[in-house]
C-alpha cells in the first residue's frame, strides 16, 4: 500500500465557481431577469425578458425567504405562442395570473394529455413528463407563476443535463389516467384536498380554521404525488390572523384584498413590512415570526406554495409543525392576548385611516 504523507507543492487558487451553488450558476446563464428581495408588488406587470429555451418570456424569482429551497419564475407568452417542450427532475406548481389557453402533457412515446386553464387556475405537471404551455387567446397574453424544487435538485446534483435529459418514466406520479386532470379529488380529514387541477383557487370553497383566530377560512392541495404542496386561506375584512413561524420556501400570492404582512425575526424593532394587494407575491424567512392584517373592503384570500407536505415529508424536523398552536400551549403560534401590544394598535391605526370597521371585539385581543 502506497503510504500517502499528505499534499506537496504550493497552494492554487480556487476556481471562481467554487462557494456558489448550482442554481445560482444555472440563472446567470439563463440570461433573464432575476427578481430579489422580500416581495414583489405585482407578478402580474413584472419585468421579463426573452427566453431562448423556454422560447418564451420570463424571470426568475429568488426571493431572501425562499433561502433556495425552492424557487420561482414567471412565464410569459404572447398572443397565440407556446412554449418548447421540456421535462425536468424537479417538481412544479403553475398558477395562472393572467389568460387562457391549454397545457400538453405526455411522457415518450405515449398518448398525449392535454387540458384547459384559464386566470386563477393551479395545476402540477407530474415529475419528469414533457410539457407544452399554450396560449390559447390570438389577442391577449398569457402570464404564469411556477415555483419549483429546482434550487434543491440543481444544488444537490449539479449537473443540468441530467436534470433537463433524465428519461426515467415515473408512474407513481403519473398513471395514464384520461382524468387526471378534470379537477376531482378526494377530501382528506385535515382539510386537505388531493387532485392535480383546481380550475380557480380564487372561488373554491375553503373550510373553516378556528385555531388561526379571526374567523379564517383555509384548504390545503395535495397535487401529483408532489412533494411540494399549496394551500389557500381566507380572512374577513377587519380582522387580521395571528402571527406564527415555520420553514423557508412559502411563496404566498395575494389572490384579493389589501392589507399588509409583518415579518421578524426576533423583536419587532427589526420588522419587514410588505404592503400588499391582489398579484403580490411575499415569502417569509425560514423561522421569522409573521402576521398577515387585512385593511381594504374585501375578504383576503391568498395562495401559498411551498416544498415539504402534508402527503411526504422531507426531513425529520417537520417545517411546519404546531403552527396553528399557540405558544403558551408549545406551538409556533402567537396568541392574540399574547402579542406585543403595538400590533393591535397599529392595526386599529390603519383601518381608522381607511374608513374600514374592526372586527376583532370578539378575540382576546391584547391592548
Amino acid at each position: 500500500m502506497k503510504e500517502t504523507t499528505g499534499p506537496t507543492g504550493s497552494e492554487q487558487q480556487r476556481p471562481a465557481y467554487w462557494g456558489r451553488g448550482a442554481y445560482e450558476l444555472f440563472l446567470e446563464q439563463e440570461g433573464i431577469p432575476v427578481h430579489r428581495g422580500y416581495g414583489i408588488d405585482d407578478l402580474r406587470t413584472a419585468d421579463v425578458a426573452p427566453w431562448p429555451r423556454l422560447d418564451a418570456k420570463g424571470a426568475y424569482i429568488r426571493l431572501f425567504g425562499a433561502e433556495d429551497t425552492d424557487g420561482s419564475y414567471l412565464l410569459a407568452l404572447d398572443p397565440g405562442r407556446s412554449t418548447a417542450a421540456e421535462k425536468h427532475l424537479f417538481e412544479e406548481y403553475f398558477f395562472v395570473l393572467g389568460g387562457r389557453g391549454t397545457c400538453e402533457v405526455w411522457n415518450e412515446g405515449e398518448d398525449r394529455v392535454s387540458f384547459e386553464w384559464q386566470e386563477g387556475s393551479l395545476f402540477s405537471v407530474p415529475l419528469n413528463m414533457r410539457h407544452r404551455i399554450h396560449n390559447g387567446s390570438g389577442t391577449l397574453a398569457a402570464r404564469l407563476l411556477a415555483v419549483t424544487t429546482m434550487p434543491i435538485m440543481m444544488n444537490l446534483l449539479h449537473n443540468s443535463e441530467f436534470i433537463f435529459g433524465c428519461p426515467y418514466v415515473f408512474r407513481d406520479r403519473y398513471d395514464g389516467r384520461a382524468d387526471y386532470f378534470d379537477g376531482g379529488g378526494t377530501l382528506w380529514t385535515g382539510r386537505v384536498w388531493e387532485t392535480n387541477f383546481v380550475a380557480d383557487v380564487r372561488r373554491f370553497q375553503l373550510k373553516d380554521w378556528k385555531e388561526r383566530g379571526a374567523g379564517g377560512k383555509n384548504i390545503r392541495f395535495e397535487f401529483a404525488n408532489n412533494t411540494m404542496v399549496s394551500h389557500v386561506s381566507e380572512f374577513p375584512v377587519g380582522t387580521y390572523k395571528k402571527g406564527h413561524r415555520h420553514g423557508p420556501g412559502y411563496h404566498v400570492v395575494m389572490l384579493s384584498g389589501s392589507g399588509y404582512s409583518w415579518m421578524w425575526p426576533d423583536t419587532l424593532e427589526n420588522n419587514v413590512e410588505i404592503h400588499w394587494k391582489p398579484g403580490a407575491l411575499f415569502v417569509p424567512p425560514g423561522q421569522w415570526w409573521h402576521q398577515h392584517f387585512n385593511t381594504g373592503g374585501d375578504p383576503a384570500r391568498y395562495l401559498a406554495i411551498r416544498w415539504g407536505g402534508n402527503k411526504w415529508k422531507l426531513t425529520a424536523y417537520l417545517d411546519n409543525q404546531d403552527v396553528d398552536k399557540d405558544t403558551s400551549q408549545g406551538g409556533n403560534q402567537i396568541g392574540y392576548e399574547d402579542q406585543d401590544p403595538r400590533v393591535h394598535r397599529t392595526y386599529l391605526g390603519r383601518c381608522k385611516a381607511s374608513g374600514v370597521p374592526v372586527k376583532m371585539d370578539e378575540f382576546r385581543v391584547r391592548v
